[in-house]
């Protein structure tokens, strides 16, 4: 565990990493004593930095969903992040790769939710209840920490490495098979990775109940208008300057995203 100090100074190295295109060590080898309790504490200073200073919660996203994740990084559970206005991005606008550290790309069924869930309660039919829509989605994510040397606390601290996220308009998930969603991405024009929804913990639904309960217990509701991001359907893409992907989903359509 760590003093109030420390924490502070790591999220400040975090943030300045981020500022500055300068990646830093991982914190789990200059802060040994580091731990999740901590990482999601580091998480929040920054994010309520941003908050302060102008930036809107849109939603979360949701990390370490694939069982192979999570046997890799020694875990039982998902991690989580915040997703910003500011990191929402647009298919018919170029992002600047140079923007970020490492950046990289992950093929994700999201859910816009249409009504508040309940919090440490939530079930899978309450998700299936309240999402308005089922989303094509990329997100974009990238690490602070040098050469992605990440363990559990390193990518929590750094919001669960998100950069930023781009959706399709999607549908209702009424009459969808949201375990059996085909995900094929591309880049300029070539078949990259390809992957099923059922990828994220057997069901997307899931990892979305999942997080509900997991926010609640820091005060946190998932409410009506936020996205959800669940977990990738495909292992992460490098990307770089002059790139464009695009992920087809069956039943959902597709979404693009084009680096400068």
């Amino acid at each position: 565990m760590l003093t109030e100090e420390q924490r502070r100074e790591a999220a400040d190295r975090l943030r300045d990493a981020e500022l500055d295109r300068a990646p830093i060590p991982p914190l789990t080898e200059s802060l040994p004593g580091i731990d999740a309790v901590d990482a999601y504490e580091i998480q929040l200073i920054n994010i309520r930095r941003r908050l302060a200073a102008g930036a809107v919660v849109r939603g979360h996203k949701v990390g370490l969903s694939s069982r192979a994740m999570q046997q890799m990084m020694g875990v039982d559970e998902p991690d989580y992040g915040h997703l910003l206005a500011d990191m929402e991005l647009r298919s018919d606008e170029p992002v600047e790769a140079a923007r970020y550290c490492y950046p990289r790309v992950e093929v994700e069924v999201g859910f816009v939710l249409g009504a508040d869930l309940p919090g440490e309660d939530c079930t899978e039919d309450d998700v299936l209840q309240a999402t308005e829509r089922v989303v094509p989605a990329l997100e974009l994510i990238d690490s602070r920490i040098a050469d992605w040397r990440i363990r559990l606390a390193d990518t929590i601290a750094d919001n669960a490495s998100s950069a930023g996220y781009v959706i399709g308009e999607g549908r209702p998930p009424e009459g969808l098979d949201l375990t059996a969603i085909e995900a094929s991405l591309y880049r300029d024009g070539e078949h990259v990775v390809s992957g099923r929804s059922d990828a994220v913990l057997g069901d997307p639904v899931t990892a979305v109940a999942w997080l509900a309960r997991k926010v609640a217990s820091f005060g946190v509701r998932l409410r009506a208008g936020h996205l959800v991001l669940p977990g990738s359907c495909t292992r992460a893409i490098d990307v770089a300057a002059g790139q464009t992907f695009t992920a087809d989903f069956t039943d959902l359509g597709s979404v693009s995203l084009t680096f400068k």
